[in-house]
């Protein structure tokens, strides 16, 4: 009983933690897409390029999930299930959801993106593996990965009008989502959207760090496991949606944008923001992690880089990555 006091939003009962379980990563999910929503009619009504708006607002929207997550999580104790959660939420990206995403419809990748967007996750994600070694996030780090964050946005709005110039030269599909959102959306309900997705990702995610939390210490498993599992697959379906149907409509920029951007922001900027607020002590995050994370980014680039395109059977081989260490997760928490 002593545990769950630690829980605010937990409920007594197993059962009942489980459906507010779901309610919480539901209400997070719709939370998300409000976001997104609102940012992108504000971002439409500003003038802001759409290829900027691929690779920052929509990837930070999608990321949103994670970072209220781990934000929480890190707030009430829990290192682990924060930074697992965004480890296995990299992961889940680029292995899973390019794989699906390829699996729907071939990815075709832009010049730029395997020569700056690519290597720049990567570095990204080495950084955070070197940082890890000591089994802490210091504030020090965290203020490394928020500077390194804000060099990332600098040179992709640099970049952005180059950027628009190479994907306007490929046949792109229109979506007809985004074009209702641009002639219909008002300033007000963008802004109204966009304070209602926050609001909604805040409560949501609050209820659900705090039951999956206790249904871990229920079952006996660690906060690192649920965070590289339940919790970053949970976090993750905005990402598994967006790629997904923009790999279906032909519109490769926005499926491996943001896919990209999320896994950017999620390291440098969801662990800088919580790691400056409280600084982690990670215990159950194990080099093999992060590890499999770098290695994701490289199988990434190097099937980007071949020919600049990313082929059914080579998203076959990363769906069949992440289930080999998913499949090792499980068998190391038996």
């Amino acid at each position: 009983m002593e545990k769950l006091l630690l829980f605010s939003f937990a409920a007594p009962q197993m059962w009942l933690q489980i459906v507010l379980f779901v309610v919480g990563i539901a209400v997070v999910l719709w939370g998300a897409d409000r976001l997104t929503d609102g940012a992108v009619g504000l971002a439409e009504r500003m003038g802001v390029p759409q290829i900027v708006i691929g690779l920052t607002i929509v990837a930070m929207g999608t990321s949103m999930p994670e970072f209220f997550v781990s934000f929480m999580s890190a707030i009430h104790g829990t290192p682990d299930l924060a930074v697992g959660n965004v480890v296995g939420s990299n992961i889940f990206n680029a292995m899973l959801i390019v794989g699906c995403a390829a699996a729907v419809s071939p990815i075709v990748i832009l010049h730029d993106t395997v020569k700056k967007d690519i290597p720049f996750a990567l570095v990204s994600s080495v950084v955070l593996l070197m940082m890890c070694m000591d089994a802490s996030i210091s504030r020090i780090d965290a203020g490394i990965l928020l500077a390194m964050f804000c060099f990332f946005m600098m040179v992709t709005i640099r970049g952005a009008h180059e950027e628009k110039k190479e994907e306007e030269a490929q046949p792109k599909s229109v979506d007809a989502d985004a074009v209702e959102i641009k002639k219909t959306m008002s300033v007000g309900k963008a802004v109204f959207l966009t304070f209602l997705g926050l609001v909604c990702l805040i409560l949501g995610s609050n209820v659900f760090v705090d039951n999956v939390s206790a249904i871990a210490h229920t079952l006996g498993m660690s906060d690192a496991l649920i965070g590289l599992t339940i919790v970053a697959c949970g976090t993750s379906l905005p990402e598994l949606a967006t790629s997904v149907v923009a790999a279906r409509r032909g519109n490769s920029g926005i499926a491996i944008g943001n896919v990209l951007g999320s896994n950017v922001f999620n390291i440098l900027m969801i662990l800088g923001v919580t790691g400056l607020i409280s600084p982690m002590h990670i215990q159950g995050i194990t080099d093999v992690d992060l590890s499999v994370m770098v290695i994701s980014v490289i199988l990434l680039w190097f099937f980007s880089y071949t020919k600049y395109r990313i082929e059914r059977w080579e998203g076959g081989v990363l769906i069949l990555s992440f289930a080999s260490y998913l499949t090792y997760l499980i068998l190391q928490a038996v």
